[in-house]
């Protein structure tokens, strides 16, 4: 019965995604810069039409300011691919400095597809499988799967908004898969290939680095492991950035359009620290760039110590799972250039646990989902949001045990508050952002409400997951009977 619930699990995520992909997407119709799905289209006509050594170089072919390809190697291969069926189909769709802008409904259809295909291909393969490792019943393994499958975030940006984000978080996570396994060699080519998709997958590198670490130093037996790893992952970048790597001045230039310093402390008014305290703070105005980089990367080394010390010298395979939620969250709340995206990280991380934490996965799902809302109403996206969250609750409220009253009746009315009270304040604040018009002083009102409100529940999120990795195993069983 439940095989077949996995099929039916499968069905009810493509339809989800193909339902939202009939909504709009980033910058449609607006031109002359559009957005982020004219963006994924350019880099197809870039990748498609010039030769590697020109795809990251400003030229009278290739202008940066125009969406210039600002993501790892293999982004612009699957560009490339992409561009390459592309041009077999229709070549208007990415000719060569004439196809700017272009929105015909053939090649809506195309990118759609592209994504979807995408998603199945990789991401959903890699929920399914980091699930159907796990010690559950086999009912189990199939609500779990379609929780983080339904999950609106993943969604929403992806097949709304329009990104590939599906590739990078699906590399992760088989890394992720691998590694439990004890795979790690494959696990190190995955997670390297996730890096190389897209760089913001850094917010999960240090706990990849620390379990595999740590574990290699456990017994002096398997330091010849920690050599075969380092040759694993130097080889899968070596793989990835070949064609680049004739010269010094080209190595440097993908670095620089990877990791573009000039383009401020963060992206709109994004959920994290240093966005809320520009209200009180005028940070940007106080410090150069190079300041602020500084400050950001301290601080974000800084939080990231107790948890990555803690992982090193305890390496198993629960610790690293919270940890990865750890780093990723320190790196949204607290690193430089982030993006309101990249929550989506974190979220990954998060799903790992939802079996074991369900309580605090899903307020997390539900606060992340909230904190993109400024995203969603520039991209008339906030129907397809408000039913896609709807629609994610009344799942997870079928397939997991957000509460019980076996244990601890006062802390389960404390916490089934706390939950009903953020989702009341997060409800006024999506109507209010809808319906009321900012003051002329403050138009910006709305979205720093929403980014303040959103960074104080990913502070909560932070500590409460600290004290998760730092409980004994004993004193997490524990924890999770009253979850």
């Amino acid at each position: 019965m439940y095989k077949s619930g996995y099929v039916v699990a499968l069905l009810v995520a493509v339809l989800a995604r193909w339902l939202v992909s009939l909504h709009k997407y980033s910058g449609a119709g607006n031109s002359p810069m559009y957005g982020d799905f004219e963006a994924q289209r350019h880099w197809m006509e870039i990748t498609y039409h010039l030769p590697p050594q020109q795809w990251y170089f400003n030229s009278t072919n290739n202008n940066l300011l125009y969406w210039g390809l600002d993501y790892p190697p293999l982004t612009a291969y699957h560009s490339w691919l992409c561009g390459f069926v592309a041009n077999k189909i229709n070549p208007s769709w990415v000719a060569l400095k004439e196809s700017h802008g272009h929105e015909s409904y053939a090649h809506k259809l195309f990118m759609r597809y592209t994504v979807i295909l995408a998603d199945v291909s990789i991401f959903f393969p890699a929920v399914v499988l980091f699930f159907a490792q796990q010690k559950l019943q086999l009912q189990d393994k199939v609500k779990m799967s379609l929780v983080v499958l339904m999950y609106p975030g993943f969604i929403l940006i992806d097949h709304g908004h329009f990104q590939y984000n599906c590739v990078s978080l699906g590399f992760a996570l088989f890394g992720v898969v691998w590694i439990c396994r004890g795979f790690h060699l494959w696990g190190s080519i995955c997670f390297s290939l996730a890096l190389n998709y897209k760089q913001m997958e850094l917010y999960h590198a240090l706990p990849f680095f620390c379990y595999l670490l740590g574990w290699c130093l456990q017994k002096w037996s398997r330091i010849p492991q920690l050599f075969k790893i380092a040759v694993t992952v130097i080889s899968t970048f070596l793989v990835c950035w070949l064609p680049f790597l004739r010269s010094k001045e080209m190595v440097l230039q993908v670095l620089n359009r990877v990791f573009p310093l000039a383009r401020g402390l963060y992206e709109d008014k994004v959920a994290n620290v240093w966005c809320s305290l520009s209200v009180l703070i005028k940070l940007k105005q106080m410090f150069t760039v190079d300041q602020l980089v500084f400050i950001c990367l301290l601080s974000t080394l800084v939080c990231l110590l107790p948890s990555s010390l803690h992982l090193l010298c305890f390496p198993t395979t629960r610790n690293f799972k919270i940890s990865l939620v750890n780093s990723s969250l320190v790196f949204f709340l607290f690193s430089f250039h982030v993006h309101e995206k990249s929550i989506l990280i974190p979220a990954l991380a998060v799903s790992l646990l939802v079996h074991d934490y369900p309580f605090w996965c899903v307020w997390f799902y539900f606060i992340s989902t909230f904190s993109m809302l400024p995203l969603f109403v520039k991209d008339d996206l906030v129907m397809a949001a408000v039913a896609t969250t709807v629609l994610h609750a009344l799942i997870c409220k079928a397939c997991l045990n957000i509460s019980s009253t076996k244990d601890d009746q006062l802390w389960d009315r404390a916490k089934t508050t706390l939950l009903k009270l953020s989702m009341i304040g997060a409800v006024l604040l999506t109507v209010a952002s809808l319906i009321l018009t900012p003051p002329p002083r403050y138009p910006d009102l709305f979205p720093v409400l929403v980014s303040i409100y959103s960074c104080a529940h990913f502070v909560l999120f932070l500590a409460a997951f600290h004290y998760f990795q730092f409980q004994s195993p004993s004193q997490s069983a524990n924890v999770k009977k009253v979850q």
